[in-house]
């Protein structure tokens, strides 16, 4: 699934990268361009003089690009274009780039066009159709805005208008075709995470999330949109601004689901306050709403310029944390880092010139950046998903050899049960029958003297059974070494983390490296692995099960806790009894070796729990002789 997913996205950038090449070489080769006009400086609400039968033109300066802002005092302007002769039988005139909240066009003193804006997108693209008849005729352009750049700032073009009109619609249709496809592919892996669970489905539907935001917010940025469905205007700017609302904290998710919480819950934290200041942002957006802009001011420096500087912190935050990890040859952090990188310099370059231009720069850059960066999310998914089918395989070998270990175990077990009963049953008659024979052996004849002493070699022989019996099914360690906690925890994290992704659990194991005990490891191995088996199967889905040590000064103890269902105080109490389990189909034999096996390495097992809250199990161990 991975792999198709990133077959299509990068299909759509060959397609999309072709159609605008193919678009600049059609503009270079069909249409002219016009880089002169005149404007005239206007104060506020002084739209009412209309400039087409104006003989005054000193009012009038000449400018190519208006690109040096404008004049104090100024919120609004006239710009006046003169057509060229236009030989085509449909003509059109497309201009690229014009900054205004409220835009009138007039073709002599007729009024073709008009656009009012009451949200923080002022970047205008026009495209006007016109005739042979409109020759040398006055476009007449009125513009109104408080921000300092106001106007033209690019060229204009000039052409036949269906020409123009495909040129038009290919490039800007780039960045729709590209929204819809992440779209389409995040609609695609939500239907897919009904099949996951747990973690995984945690990470899939967080990244689904990530895909649909980054999407909307490239279609809803899009001019195309603006142009040709202008009707939907006030729609397409709170989608933007619901989108990054929502990509924000979806992002911080999905990062901490496949890297974890970070240094001191780093990127817990800041995710939390992201969902805070999202949230705000939403509330902040309802008021603007309801209030018709009256306060737009204040819900731009909320929703724009502050959520830019967490977007742009994070993006460095995240660089940061990517780059350590990749460092530390972690091969999801290195597709993650080559991907993110990528889109973070690009898009942190693009917010720092947004900032220095006051909000008049068009961010365009980006969704390049974005495209590359989402692949190599879908890769980190690819990845994590075939780790864990290699873990489950690994796992259910290893499984399959501690099974048969503790089978083993189980049955010396029953065997040690057996022989305590027959010890106590039938080793106190067979001494006190020993007791009589001597006493009788001591008044009788030769003959009869011999036969006892054969009887009382048979009852030694048959107790030296039973002491044997009772050896052989004693837990002695036949190796007993120095353990390191950090390396035994190693291997057994290895071996249950994917049974704990199964459960849809998460296992936490925080050792420290410097921790030693005496025992055997086998035996040590499998007795954690009871309790943390036994844990996981507690836990509902979004459950943990954590691992921590508690150093003393001679002991230390190693707490195992998890949020499951959790045990009464009678069923505390039986625990480590024969034939005792909370499970359908346990025998409670597992505990029992495990509480023998605590026992033989000088430690003690204890239990707390709470029905409903979980259970924490507490091992104590003597620590192991510095050398």
């Amino acid at each position: 699934m991975p792999k198709a997913l990133i077959i299509f996205l990068l299909f759509i950038i060959m397609a999309m990268l072709a159609l605008s090449l193919s678009a600049n070489a059609r503009e270079d080769q069909k249409f002219q361009r016009i880089d002169y006009w005149q404007v005239r400086w206007q104060a506020q609400n002084s739209f009412t003089s209309k400039p087409w039968n104006d003989d005054q033109n000193s009012y009038w300066t000449s400018s190519q690009l208006m690109k040096d802002g404008k004049p104090v005092n100024s919120s609004s302007a006239w710009i006046r274009i003169p057509l060229p002769e236009l030989n085509w039988n449909t003509s059109g005139l497309l201009i690229r780039e014009l900054q205004g909240k409220h835009v009138i066009v007039y073709l002599d003193d007729n009024k073709i066009y008009e656009s009012r804006r009451g949200y923080a997108y002022e970047q205008n693209q026009l495209l006007l159709p016109l005739t042979q008849q409109d020759s040398y005729k006055m476009i007449y352009i009125w513009v109104e805005s408080a921000r300092e750049k106001i106007g033209l700032t690019n060229g204009i073009l000039i052409g036949d208008y269906q020409d123009i009109l495909t040129t038009y619609v290919s490039s800007d249709l780039v960045d729709v075709v590209i929204g819809f496809s992440f779209i389409f592919v995040a609609f695609i892996m939500a239907f897919c995470s009904v099949f996951l669970k747990g973690r995984s489905r945690r990470m899939w539907v967080s990244l689904c999330i990530v895909i649909l935001a980054l999407g909307s917010v490239i279609v809803t940025y899009s001019p195309f949109l603006f142009t040709f469905y202008p009707d939907g205007d006030r729609l397409y700017a709170l989608g933007f601004d619901v989108s990054l609302f929502v990509l924000v904290p979806a992002f911080y998710e999905f990062f901490e689901s496949v890297f974890g919480r970070g240094y001191r819950d780093m990127i817990y934290k800041l995710k939390r306050v992201q969902y805070v200041y999202s949230g705000f942002c939403v509330l902040a957006l309802i008021a603007n709403v309801l209030t018709h802009d009256r306060y737009f001011k204040i819900y731009y420096v909320i929703s724009v310029l502050i959520l830019g500087l967490f977007i742009l912190a994070g993006l460095i935050l995240f660089m940061i944390i990517t780059i350590r990890y990749a460092l530390q040859k972690n091969r999801a952090a290195i597709i993650f880092a080559s991907g993110f990188t990528t889109f973070a310099l690009i898009t942190a370059s693009e917010l720092i010139w947004f900032y220095l231009e006051d909000g008049d720069y068009k961010l365009f850059l980006w969704k390049w950046g974005v495209i590359f960066f989402v692949i190599s999310l879908i890769a980190i998914m690819g990845r994590v998903f075939a780790e864990n089918q290699r873990q489950v395989l690994q796992y259910s070998q290893q499984l399959e050899l501690f099974n048969n270990e503790l089978q083993r175990s189980e049955k010396m077990d029953m065997i040690s049960e057996l022989a305590a009963s027959v010890a106590h049953e039938v080793r106190n008659p067979l001494q006190v029958t020993r007791g009589f024979l001597q006493l009788t052996q001591m008044n009788t004849d030769d003959k009869g003297r011999e036969h006892l002493r054969m009887a009382l070699e048979e009852l030694d022989r048959a107790a030296n059974i039973i002491t044997d019996f009772l050896t052989f099914a004693k837990p002695q360690f036949e190796k007993t070494e120095t353990l390191n906690l950090y390396e035994e925890f190693q291997h057994i994290e290895n071996i249950m983390r994917p049974l704990a992704s199964l459960q849809g659990s998460v296992l936490q194991i925080q050792v420290p490296q410097h921790l030693q005990i005496r025992g055997n490891s086998s035996k040590f191995k499998q007795a954690c692995i009871n309790i943390i088996k036994n844990s996981i199967e507690a836990v509902h889905k979004e459950g943990y099960v954590r691992v921590w040590t508690i150093e003393h000064e001679n002991h230390i103890e190693l707490h195992i806790k998890d949020n499951g269902s959790g045990m009464t105080e009678e069923e505390l109490a039986r625990l480590g009894e024969p034939y005792f389990s909370n499970k359908t189909k346990g025998t409670g034999l597992g505990l029992m070796v495990t509480f023998r096996i605590i026992e033989a390495m000088d430690g003690s097992l204890e239990f707390y729990s709470k029905k409903g809250e979980g259970t924490e199990a507490i091992l104590t161990f003597p620590l192991a002789t510095r050398s």
